[in-house]
């Protein structure tokens, strides 16, 4: 396989993943890396293929994430390149695979944030269909909301691709915006 296709992303994450809510996540962190992608003048489906693909091994293995990732997915054929940016998305984490490229640094600030986003969108009667960014700002700010979501790791992600967390979230909103029906954000 030359390059990873979202089609392709979706089979093969389709072996390993059947919780709908992480399913969603991938679908989250796939629109989040279509707007990256578009950012930085990049090959948007390709972003969005990894982006789905980046948990691959999570639901079967949560305390060894990404120690089941790298040889399958070799296996089938998934570009070295797309393989270091999976990996790289754990940093600190559960992996010592430094992001590097303008893809590994989005996919390691984009992976939490769409959390908080998703949280935010979901609270709204429109969804994300009609989410400005200080709406968003408001949830970010306040620490007990999507509590979960670790926002010093999203800031270490911005620090990366040199951005602040308002420009970030716009680009995940906008990305997220775009596929609202598909990731049950568009609103009752």
């Amino acid at each position: 396989m030359d390059r990873l296709t979202l089609e392709k992303a979706k089979e093969i994450n389709a072996t390993m993943v059947s919780e709908e809510h992480l399913i969603l996540h991938a679908g989250n962190v796939s629109a989040a890396m279509g707007a990256m992608a578009e950012h930085f003048g990049e090959d948007r489906e390709h972003w969005e293929a990894v982006g789905f693909l980046h948990d691959y091994d999570y639901e079967k293995y949560p305390e060894e994430h990404l120690q089941h990732t790298e040889a399958p997915l070799r296996e089938l054929g998934v570009p070295e390149e797309d393989i270091r940016a999976i990996l790289s998305h754990g940093y600190g984490i559960c992996s010592d695979v430094e992001p590097l490229t303008n893809m590994e640094k989005s996919l390691f600030a984009v992976d939490e944030l769409t959390g908080i986003v998703q949280a935010a969108a979901r609270m709204r009667p429109n969804g994300i269909t009609d989410m400005e960014i200080s709406s968003f700002m408001k949830k970010w700010k306040d620490k007990k909301f999507a509590a979960k979501c670790d926002r010093p790791l999203i800031l270490k992600g911005c620090e990366m691709l040199g951005m602040d967390i308002r420009e970030l979230a716009e680009l995940v909103i906008r990305g997220m915006k775009q596929h609202a029906e598909e990731l049950q954000l568009a609103g009752q």
